[in-house]
C-alpha cells in the first residue's frame, strides 16, 4: 500500500509518500520537509500565527514535491494520512483541511493521525521491531515514557508535570542569549564547559513514578545566571554544561524506573527495546547516557535517524499505513476536527501540578 503523509503541527511543513509491502516491509519513497526556523529565530521561539501562514503558502508545493520525488500521483495512493493533533491549532487546520479536500476530490480514504503515534511507530519504519516496546519521547512539546503495546494501544508510564525537555533547553538558551533553536546551541556551549561548576537540582530524584519535572531546574539556572551577571563566555559554557549534566542525570534516573517496570510487566520477553524519538534525542550526551542505561538493564536502544526523530511526514504516512494494515476503524475522518491536545493514552489521568490540558499532551 502507498500512503501520503501530511504534517503541519508546528513549524515544519512536510509531506511524504511511504510504501508498506504485504509482509510489513517499509519503504520511504519521498520525505520533503520545509523548515521555518529562520522565520521564527528572531522571536526566540515559534510564533503560531507566522507558522500557520507559512504552512498555507508552502503546503501545496511541498506535496507536489513529495509526489514528484516518489514518482506517484494521487491516483496511486491507498490513503492520505494527516496529523490532526496535538499541535498548534492554526497549523493543524491547514494540513487537515488540505487532506480533506484531496480526499473529497479523489475518493482516496483519509486517516487522521495522532502526531505522537507517528513518533511511537517510527521505530518500525526503520527496524524490525515487534510489540511491545518502550518509547521515550523527548521533544520541544512532549516528554513522555510510553509502553507501546500495539498499533493504537498505548500505556503512559511517565510524563512531565510541567515543561517538556525541549522547552527547557530552548528557554535556557534564550536566558543565556543563545540562538534559536536552543537545544543545539546549549549542547555546543556545554561541550566546552565545566559541568560540575554549578550544582543544579535533579528533579523528582527518588520518586517511584517515572515522571519528570524541569521548571525548578530552569529556575535554578536563571538564579545562577543572575547571581554572576554580566556573564562571560566561560560562565555561559559552564552553566550550559552543568544544566546538561543535570538533564542527563535526571533522564537516566527517571528512565531506570520505567525500564524496571517494563521488565517486570514482560519478564518472558527476550528482546527488550527502548525507542527514543524527538529532536532532543539528537543530543550526543543524552544519547550516550541512554546507551549506557539500556546496556545495564538488558535493553536494546533504537534511535531513528535525526530526520525521522524531528517532525516529519514519513512517520505520519507510516502510522496511517500501520492503521490501514491493522484494519483499525478510524470512523468518519471527514468529520475529524483538529485537536491541540490529544493524548496517546486516553485513559491516563492528568498529573498533579501540570494542569489538565498540559498533562494530556
Amino acid at each position: 500500500m502507498r500512503v501520503l503523509g501530511i504534517e503541519t503541527s508546528c513549524d515544519e511543513t512536510a509531506a511524504a509518500v511511504v510504501e508498506r509491502a504485504a509482509d510489513g516491509t517499509p519503504a520511504i519513497l519521498s520525505n520533503v520537509v520545509l523548515s521555518q526556523i529562520e522565520d521564527h529565530a528572531a522571536f526566540g521561539g515559534v510564533v503560531p500565527e507566522i507558522a500557520a501562514r507559512a504552512h498555507v503558502e508552502a503546503l501545496d508545493g511541498v506535496i507536489e514535491a513529495a509526489f514528484a520525488d516518489a514518482g506517484v500521483t494521487l491516483a496511486d495512493l491507498d490513503a492520505i494520512a494527516v496529523t490532526a493533533g496535538p499541535g498548534l491549532i492554526g497549523g493543524l487546520i491547514v494540513g487537515l483541511m488540505t487532506a480533506k479536500a484531496m480526499s473529497a476530490a479523489s475518493g482516496v480514504p483519509l486517516i487522521a493521525v495522532n502526531h505522537l503515534e507517528g513518533h511511537a511507530l517510527t521505530a518500525r519504519l526503520v527496524e524490525n521491531v515487534g510489540f511491545p516496546y518502550l518509547l521515550l519521547l523527548v521533544s520541544g512539546g512532549h516528554t513522555q515514557i510510553v509502553e507501546v503495546r500495539g498499533v493504537g494501544d498505548y500505556r503512559r508510564l511517565g510524563s512531565t508535570i510541567d515543561d517538556a525537555l525541549g522547552e527547557a533547553f530552548d528557554k535556557t538558551a534564550k536566558l543565556l542569549g543563545l540562538p534559536y533553536p536552543g537545544g543545539p546551541s546549549v549542547e555546543e556551549w556545554a561541550a566546552r564547559g565545566d559541568g560540575k561548576r554549578f550544582s543544579f537540582p535533579r528533579p523528582l530524584r527518588g520518586e517511584a513514578r517515572p515522571d519528570f519535572s524541569f521548571s525548578g531546574l530552569k529556575t535554578a539556572v536563571r538564579q545562577a545566571a543572575n547571581s554572576i551577571a554580566p556573564l562571560s563566555d566561560r560562565d555561559v559554557a559552564d552553566i550550559c554544561a552543568s544544566f546538561q549534566a543535570a538533564i542527563v542525570d535526571t533522564l537516566t534516573e527517571r528512565l531506570g524506573k520505567a525500564l524496571a517496570a517494563f521488565t517486570s510487566s514482560y519478564p518472558e520477553q527476550s528482546d527488550r527495546v527502548l525507542v527514543v524519538a524527538g529532536g532532543v534525542a539528537a543530543n550526543k550526551a543524552i544519547r550516550a547516557a541512554l546507551e549506557t542505561s539500556c546496556s545495564a538493564s538488558g535493553f536494546r536502544l533504537i534511535a531513528p535517524p535525526l530526520a525521522l526523530c524531528t517532525d516529519n511526514a514519513a512517520m505520519i504516512a507510516w502510522a496511517g499505513a500501520e492503521r490501514l494494515a491493522a484494519d483499525i476503524e478510524t470512523g468518519d475522518a471527514m468529520s475529524v476536527v483538529p485537536r491541540s491536545r490529544w493524548p496517546l493514552d486516553e485513559a491516563a489521568a492528568p498529573l498533579i501540578g501540570s494542569g489538565k490540558r498540559g498533562a494530556k499532551a
